[in-house]
């Protein structure tokens, strides 16, 4: 039974992820992703990571992939519009003010917390195996306090795929020179 079931997650991942990068609409390719994600979902529940398994459907396929149909369905893929044009005046400079604040906080709280870098999360509980929430507990530590860098490059990996996301769905229109 097991066999069965990695089989079956196996091509749901693969054929997924065939999708994602064969499918020439986005709608389709996004879509092809949550087939990819159920299918990893599934591997973690064969597993016994029941916990993972929920946050990477209600995360991933919930979430993400939702914010990307969002965006790709927003901007009207089917529409091209003329990309020199700025639809928002003043946006760039508004974004590069808005960049260079942030990485600034980015900076100050890394600064401010440079003598926490490498703690192991001392002062907190740990939790017992026998506790209902230790596994949870336990990701989170590992989370939050070791791997607070790798997190915190994930988000903004997400950022950049919805940006990317943006710039592959506006398409440059044509001049009309020869209709």
């Amino acid at each position: 039974m097991e066999l069965f079931v990695f089989v079956v997650a196996a091509l749901m991942v693969l054929g997924g992820a065939l999708g994602v990068i064969t499918r020439s609409n986005p709608v389709h390719a996004a879509l092809s992703l949550v087939l990819t994600l159920f299918g990893i979902a599934v591997m973690f529940v064969s597993q016994n990571a029941q916990f993972l398994a929920a946050v990477q459907v209600i995360v991933y396929a919930g979430a993400i992939v939702v914010l990307f149909l969002f965006v790709i369905m927003l901007l009207g893929v089917d529409e091209s519009e003329d990309i020199n044009v700025e639809p928002i005046t003043g946006q760039r400079p508004l974004a590069l003010v808005i960049g260079v604040g942030v990485m600034g906080i980015i900076i100050a709280a890394v600064v401010a917390s440079k003598d926490m870098i490498g703690h192991r999360g001392d002062g907190i509980d740990t939790p017992t195996l026998e506790s209902a929430d230790a596994n949870i507990r336990q990701l989170a530590r590992h989370i939050f306090s070791n791997n607070v860098f790798a997190f915190e490059l994930t988000s903004v990996l997400l950022l950049v795929a919805v940006i990317g996301t943006v710039l592959m769905a506006r398409r440059v229109k044509s001049t009309g020179a020869g209709k």
